[in-house]
């Protein structure tokens, strides 16, 4: 049993901030009902990659499943509803009233077209805790505009600091604002069951991407804040502690996090130069920091001399923080990883058995995380639900699968092929 087993979740969210968020929560042992449009999320269309099931497991294929949606949609149950349609969105309003938490991320005033913002449905069910997910929050000269990930990238000032000294402003490839709003919005949720516990009621939550990269700015942006100075683009190195980041020996890539000054002298210590740890130059953090131009290019040549096994066995027995640079594979095959339980297994009813990452959260004493189902298909629980949540007989389902207000059910079978 999860640590939230028994709340409900009703998710009109999509892409990934939203369905991250509440992955999370049905990882967590909520159940969570995802309302889709007829033509589903938007990222069952985003690749390929795209697979489906054959005779050794399952294949790449254009008519396929998506990974990006394999990522993060799992342990929910898929209803198919058409907002559009006034039953439609009275069937929304129906879950409303059973629900504890409603997770959204349609732009800015879009849902009160449909009677399904906060102010309708909090008359509905008091207790509703409703986060709005947006780029640029519910206020502000920006409200109205669409938020995406790689544009807040760019204007919260990640960008600016990401890439090569000499090279262009980079966004980080995997999408780090819509994550970590997914995280914050988590957490919100969390803190308003537990203000609610208290006064009986739900709230309102307003959280948005830009908010997010901003406070995620953190050292940086205190930095600047204090002194007025930008911070530069420093590539893989910190902008605050040496050496600290990307070194490269003979065959390959390592990571070297030095956090202190005696950290710093093993690591002159185990190269063989004690000469680098007396120089008072580079005996403290600071120093070093001031004079990283002196010191790194001499410890680069060092450290390009000798293979990347050996540093990273010299500089482990000398208690110094060091990792290999792995690409996915070498991640994935750590066996920390599989300690860890973070390659996970699904049977899914097309694909036959899928892997998924696992879950950080696994490893609460009693009430652990854990990947719970498959990422539903299109529609699967859109009959099952209706039925058992609001009690809709067999004819209530057909006349709104007639009237187009649902699709009871996987709309296609094409993809068992």
């Amino acid at each position: 049993m999860g640590a939230l087993n028994g709340l409900k979740v009703l998710d009109l969210s999509r892409i990934l901030a939203g369905p991250f968020c509440t992955q999370m929560l049905a990882d967590l042992g909520a159940e969570v009902w995802k309302i889709e449009p007829p033509k589903g999320d938007d990222t069952r269309s985003w690749g390929p990659p795209f697979v489906r099931k054959c005779e050794s497991g399952w294949e790449a294929a254009a008519d396929g499943e998506s990974a990006y949606y394999l990522s993060c949609n799992r342990g929910k149950k898929s209803l198919v509803v058409n907002l559009k349609d006034p039953r439609g969105q009275q069937v929304v309003q129906d879950l409303a009233r059973q629900a504890d938490v409603l997770v959204e991320n349609y732009k800015t005033g879009d849902l009160a077209r449909y009677g399904l913002d906060y102010a309708s449905l909090s008359r509905l069910n008091p207790r509703l805790i409703y986060l709005s997910i947006t780029g640029y929050g519910q206020t502000g000269p920006r409200a109205q505009e669409p938020g995406y990930d790689v544009a807040v990238q760019g204007l919260c000032g990640i960008m600016s600091v990401t890439g090569a000294p000499e090279g262009p402003p980079m966004r980080i490839p995997v999408a780090w604002i819509d994550l970590m709003t997914g995280l914050h919005g988590a957490v919100a949720v969390l803190a308003a069951l537990q203000e609610r516990a208290k006064s009986g009621l739900g709230q309102h939550i307003d959280l948005a991407l830009f908010d997010v990269g901003l406070s995620a700015m953190v050292n940086l942006a205190q930095s600047y804040l204090l002194t007025g100075q930008l911070p530069e683009r420093l590539g893989n190195a910190h902008p605050q502690i040496v050496p600290y980041g990307a070194f490269e020996a003979a065959d390959g890539w390592f990571m070297l996090t030095i956090g202190n000054d005696e950290q710093y002298r093993r690591v002159c210590e185990a190269i063989g130069h004690l000469e680098l740890w007396e120089d008072p130059r580079f005996q403290t953090n600071a120093g070093r920091v001031t004079h990283r131009a002196e010191l790194l290019p001499r410890l680069e040549a060092i450290l390009q001399a000798r293979s990347r096994k050996e540093w990273l066995e010299r500089f482990t027995q000398a208690g110094v923080p060091v990792t290999p640079v792995n690409n996915l594979a070498e991640a994935l095959a750590e066996p920390q990883a599989q300690a860890r339980g973070m390659c996970q297994q699904v049977q899914h009813p097309w694909l036959g058995t899928v892997p998924l990452l696992g879950s950080p959260l696994a490893h609460f004493s009693r009430t652990p995380a854990q990947v719970r189902a498959h990422p539903p298909l299109l529609g699967e629980h859109s009959a099952a639900v209706l039925a058992e949540v609001l009690g809709l007989s067999e004819q209530d389902l057909q006349s709104l699968e007639q009237a187009g207000a649902i699709v009871p059910g996987a709309p296609s079978t094409a993809n068992q092929n």
